[in-house]
This record gives C-alpha cells, sequence and structure tokens, in this order.
C-alpha cells in the first residue's frame, strides 16, 4: 500500500521499540510484548502523533495558521495537537468538554489540561447540545471571518487521512516482529477509532495471521463497530485494497464510561506499573490491558501465541485522576 504518496511531516521519527514484558508474561502465563507508542517524541508522546504527521502536512499545504481541534479535558489528542502546532509555528485552538460528572480540581486543571496552559492553547469550554463535530465547524467559520486560516483536526485525529498514520505502524509492526514466532493477536484500545481502523487496514493486508482485538473505551461494541468500520472501510477505498476480516471488538471493561476509572482497569494499571515499570492511562490502555489479561485466563483469544499490545500513551492523564 502506497501511503508514501500522501505528504507527511517527520513526527514520529524513528520507529517506536516493541519490547518483551518477561514479568507480566510470567504473571499470565502467556508471552506478551508491548509497542511503546508512548514514547513518540513530541509533547510527551502517545499515538496520535502518527496521525498529525498527515494531517499537519495538509494543514500546511492549505496555509493553515491555527490548528482547531476538540476533546475531553484530559484529551491526550488535544495535548499532542498542541505540541505539534507550536513545532510547526501555529495557533492552537480547542474545544473542550468535560465528561465526568462531578469531575475533581485536579481533573480540571491538572494533567494534560495544565500542558495546554504552559503550550499556549486557546482553550474553549464545550457548549451543552451541539456535538463536538459540530462546534468545530461554527468555530472554524468564526475564525475564518476574524480572518484567520483554521485547519479543523477532527476529534482523536480520526478521519480517513490520520488513520494512515496506523496503516504505516502496522508495516512497522510487520518489520519489528519477524523474529517472534506464531504472534497470535494485536490488542489495542478503541476509542475514536482511527488508531483501530488504520490497524485493521495494515495488519490484515501485512501480518493476515494475526488477530486485532480492539478493547472499547468509550462505548458498547453496537456503537463501536460502525464507527470504525466506517473509517477503515474508506480508508480500504482510498489506498485500493480489500478488507474482508471481520472487527473484533471487547466491551466488557469500559464501563461506567468514557473518562471514568473502573477496578480492573486500576488493577491493570497497577499491575503493569509494578511488574514492568511502565505507566498506562486510567482512560484508554489500563482498560485495554484489562481486556487483555482477562481474554488470556478466559482463554478468549481464537490461538495460543505471543501477543502484542499497543501502548498508545497518555500518562499525563494520571496526575489529574490522583
Amino acid at each position: 500500500m502506497l501511503i508514501d504518496n500522501y505528504p507527511k511531516i517527520e513526527l514520529v521519527g524513528a520507529p517506536t521499540p516493541i519490547e518483551y514484558l518477561p514479568r507480566l508474561s510470567d504473571y499470565a502465563e502467556r508471552d506478551i510484548y508491548i509497542k511503546r507508542d508512548d514514547l513518540t517524541p513530541l509533547g510527551l508522546g502517545g499515538n496520535k502523533l502518527r496521525k498529525l504527521e498527515f494531517l499537519a502536512a495538509q494543514a500546511l499545504q492549505e496555509g493553515a495558521d491555527v490548528l482547531l481541534t476538540a476533546g475531553a479535558i484530559q484529551s491526550n489528542h488535544v495535548r499532542q495537537t498542541a505540541a505539534v502546532a507550536a513545532k510547526l509555528g501555529l495557533k492552537c485552538m480547542a474545544i473542550l468538554e468535560n465528561p465526568l460528572e462531578g469531575a475533581t480540581d485536579s481533573y480540571q486543571h491538572n494533567g494534560n489540561r495544565l500542558l495546554l496552559d504552559l503550550l499556549g492553547v486557546n482553550v474553549l469550554p464545550a457548549q451543552v447540545g451541539p456535538s463536538l463535530a459540530e462546534q468545530l465547524i461554527t468555530q472554524a467559520e468564526l475564525l475564518q471571518a476574524q480572518g484567520f486560516r483554521p485547519y479543523v483536526v477532527p476529534v482523536g485525529g480520526s478521519n480517513t487521512l490520520g488513520s494512515l498514520g496506523y496503516v504505516g505502524c502496522a508495516q512497522e509492526i510487520m518489520h519489528q516482529v519477524a523474529d517472534i514466532p506464531d504472534l497470535a493477536a494485536v490488542v489495542v484500545a478503541s476509542g475514536s477509532g482511527g488508531t483501530h481502523a488504520g490497524l485493521s487496514v495494515g495488519l490484515e493486508h501485512y501480518l493476515p495471521q494475526v488477530a486485532l482485538v480492539g478493547v472499547t473505551v468509550s462505548r458498547s461494541s453496537v456503537q463501536q463497530q460502525p464507527i470504525v468500520e466506517a473509517l477503515r472501510q474508506s480508508l480500504a477505498e482510498t489506498l485500493k485494497v480489500n478488507v474482508k476480516q471481520p472487527l473484533e471488538l471487547w466491551d466488557d471493561f469500559y464501563a461506567p464510561g468514557y473518562g471514568y476509572t473502573n477496578d480492573s482497569g486500576n488493577d491493570a494499571l497497577n499491575l503493569v506499573a509494578q511488574l514492568e515499570g511502565i505507566f498506562l492511562d486510567p482512560v484508554y490502555t489500563a482498560k485495554a490491558m484489562a481486556g487483555m489479561l482477562s481474554g488470556i485466563n478466559s482463554q478468549r483469544f481464537t490461538s495460543t501465541g505471543p501477543l502484542l499490545f499497543i501502548h498508545t500513551g497518555g500518562a499525563p492523564a494520571l496526575f489529574a485522576y490522583s
């Protein structure tokens, strides 16, 4: 697949490492590897930089002077978008919503939210009623009327162009796992859908024998399936490839909802920190790790080989959930 035909800015640089987790593997009685996309280099890292390589390139092509995006108060995506804007000398504006009832002062001002202030982001509170996508359109029109040239980065960077970043990641994984025999599955948190969709298209092309499991962090599998499916079909059409493998979504681990912690996620977060010295985040990767460990215990994976967990980043949010 020729994703090289699409302009991008090198924000990730060298491939992120894949590491074997010996102590977690002993605990789970299953070989577990981790893809360290939390170590991408800009703005404390994370998966969104792979998407922003393509989105920011298009923004510059269009002569934009503002990156406009939206997300939750503790959005990792907004933090990384702001870091990219700073790196490229662009302004950044973000519409932030609060997904939590009774959010603590720490949630509203610490973690990723603190970093937005350091990055000089113009933050707007989300309105009640219209979707974030609708509010982005309205705000872009207001900025244009004021003489700015905004580029709207969708929530999570999850559109067809942004999802190309994880097709490229799948190609990267193909080369890195050449020495891992009988890799059974890749496990990833499934939220706004772009990371999941890009991996789905890329892995089916480069590693068709490897299953992909998306652990939902925002909604039920019934709600999540059409979101990811629409993205991957659009991506497949753009790249002129076929996708036939059904999406596999596990939705047992996101309750009580997006942005809220739960016991299984907190247990997984503590376990990985204490066994491997690696910090997951409470919103995405902790719940995805809980899903993977539960899947091992319940023999939910259809093959018995090693597993690869995608660490999409997000550790700054830990400071907001203290």
